[in-house]
Formats: structure tokens, C-alpha cells, sequence
């Protein structure tokens, strides 16, 4: 063996010390990346979930990275002994060259640490919405929702975030946190003539028979986690709220609904509210309206009316002028 590092020195310019060490990392490096193959191979046959499939990859890629930097650098850097040191040398020169992908490693390790999301939560941050994809040493990628597309679907794009990002910005979690549900509201508003405690009952029913099999899963959640956080949160149960606006009697109906699903919670609660609305002629939409008069001088000034009112003494008035041009 000597004698074909000698030979080899001869031909390449490298002397024996480097060949061996050569050969030593190749080989460390090639045992690594096949045991992590053959560990997969052998994980994914017992292993349907895709989330858990993903976790494993990750996890065994982090590994053999871990141990060929660990591995190879005891190779090369034999005359020193103390992996501290070697760790020491290796930190002080990748934090003087590299500042910003040092950031993003720390960045990783408080998010691996830590756990303010994981691989499929649905966050904001940086001035992006969407769902975690995949999740990186230097980054973390979204499924981006929002942006020009409405009510939180996906708009198609990945979007790739720094992991230094955690430092410095804000980070929202739609599904992690003291439960995995948020809050929704649907406005609408009524003419004052409506009958709005009965719109209200109906409205009542209606977000009852969406929310309240999520409130009850929601409670559950906050009973747990009131020992993390401390939250306010009086009852998760679906509600509905009056309040008075200018045309109208407005009623917001609140209740909680999967991140995910709210395009189609939404939907499914507006075709009902619509459906039921329309068998009750007392129950009417209200909308601003404006009206213009061109009327003499010494016309009389009429008062400014909204709704149903309104567009009834403009009907009569209209009928009124006909009266006097029929008998002209």
C-alpha cells in the first residue's frame, strides 16, 4: 500500500499523508450516504404518511451531514484532538466570512429548537401568508396564499424565506398555537323595517350547525394549553352581534372554522343564510343609496331618506308628476 502512495505521489504531486487522508474521507463519506440510503429504503416500506416519509428524510439528511462534517474534519485535522477546538476554529472562521448564512443556521436551530411552526402549518410572516413546504439549514419555504386570489387559497407560487427571518420579523401560526381553528365573521346589513331578531335567530341557527363541532373540539384545545399561554377567551361558542350602522341594521355572525377550509365554510354559510332569507318577505339587504333633487327654488326641500322608505316616496312622486302631465 505504501509503495502505490509513493507511486501516486509521483504522478498527482501529492504526497502520502494527503492520499491516505483522501481515501480515509471517501470512504467515511460513502458509508455515511449508503447507510442513510439503505436506513430510508428500509423506513418507507413500513411508512405511508407523507408527512412522517418527509420528517425521516429530513432527519437522516440532517444526520449524515452532521457526521460527515464531524468525520472528515477529524481526518484532516488530526494534530488536533480536542473536538472543541476544531469546532472553535471552524465557528470563528465561518462567523467572520459568512454573517448572513451563520444568521440563517441560527436561525434553523432556534426553528428546530423551538418549534414556532412546522413543515404543513399555515403562518404569516415578512409580509407572506401560506403553508410550510419544506424546511431548510438556510430557509424555510411557503405554499403562498392570498396575495391576488381571495378568502386564503393558494396562489401557486413558493415562496423562499430566510431563516433569519425569525429574528427580526413577526411570525403568525393559523394552526399551532392554543388551538388549530380561527375565528371568522360574516357581516350583512338589514333595512331598519326588517325584522332582524328573527334574521338573527335564523343567522344563530345556521352558525350553529357549522361552529359548534369545532367549538367543542377548540375548548378542549384551550382547557390543555392555559398553562403556556395566558388567554382570555371567554367561550368559543358561534355568535352573532347587532350593531347599528347608517343604512341599516347590521348583524355579524363569528364562529370558528379550519384555516384551511374558510373559502368554503364561508360559502356554505352564506348559501344557507341566502336560502332562508329569501322564504321571509320581512327580512330585507340593506345597501347605501343616494338620491339627487332638481327642484325650483321655492320647491319645498324633501328630507333625505334610505331603504324601503325611500324608494317608496320616490315611486309616488314619480306617479304624481305623471298625473299632471296626463291632464295637461
Amino acid at each position: 500500500m505504501g509503495e502505490f502512495f509513493k507511486q501516486f505521489e509521483d504522478i498527482v504531486g501529492l504526497n502520502a499523508a494527503i492520499q491516505l487522508h483522501l481515501v480515509q474521507s471517501l470512504i467515511a463519506v460513502a458509508i455515511i450516504w449508503a447507510s442513510k440510503t439503505i436506513l430510508l429504503k428500509l423506513a418507507f416500506r413500513r411508512i405511508d404518511d407523507v408527512q412522517s416519509r418527509y420528517r425521516w428524510q429530513k432527519t437522516a439528511w440532517y444526520t449524515a451531514v452532521t457526521l460527515t462534517v464531524l468525520i472528515v474534519g477529524r481526518i484532516w485535522f488530526e494534530g488536533i484532538h480536542s473536538l472543541a477546538t476544531f469546532l472553535g476554529l471552524v465557528s470563528a472562521g465561518v462567523a467572520i466570512a459568512l454573517k448572513d448564512p451563520l444568521l440563517n443556521i441560527a436561525g434553523w436551530v432556534y426553528i428546530v429548537s423551538r418549534r414556532p411552526f412546522h413543515v404543513g402549518d399555515r403562518i404569516t410572516t415578512s409580509d407572506f401568508d401560506g403553508d410550510i413546504v419544506d424546511q431548510g439549514m438556510f430557509h424555510f419555504a411557503i405554499m403562498e396564499i392570498g396575495a391576488w386570489v381571495d378568502a386564503d387559497q393558494n396562489t401557486g407560487r413558493i415562496i423562499y424565506i430566510p431563516n433569519a427571518t425569525i429574528f427580526n420579523k413577526p411570525v403568525g401560526n393559523y394552526t399551532e398555537g392554543w388551538f388549530e381553528y380561527i375565528w371568522t365573521e360574516l357581516k350583512f346589513c338589514l333595512t331598519f323595517e326588517s325584522d332582524w331578531k328573527k334574521a338573527k335567530r335564523i343567522a344563530n341557527d345556521i352558525v350553529m350547525k357549522h361552529g359548534k363541532p369545532l367549538s367543542h373540539a377548540a375548548q378542549r384545545k384551550v382547557s390543555q394549553t392555559t398553562g403556556r399561554y395566558l388567554v382570555f377567551q371567554s367561550s368559543v361558542q358561534p355568535t352573532v352581534y347587532t350593531s347599528m350602522k347608517e343604512h341599516g341594521i347590521q348583524l355579524a355572525a363569528r364562529y370558528l372554522c379550519d384555516p384551511r377550509r374558510r373559502r368554503h365554510s364561508e360559502q356554505a354559510v352564506w348559501e344557507e343564510l341566502l336560502d332562508a332569507f329569501s322564504v321571509h318577505d320581512d327580512i330585507q339587504f340593506a345597501y347605501p343609496t343616494q338620491r339627487f333633487y332638481q327642484q325650483s327654488v321655492d320647491a319645498p326641500t324633501r328630507p333625505h331618506r334610505y331603504g324601503e322608505q325611500a324608494n317608496a316616496e320616490h315611486r309616488a312622486s314619480n306617479k304624481g308628476d305623471e298625473d299632471v302631465i296626463a291632464e295637461k
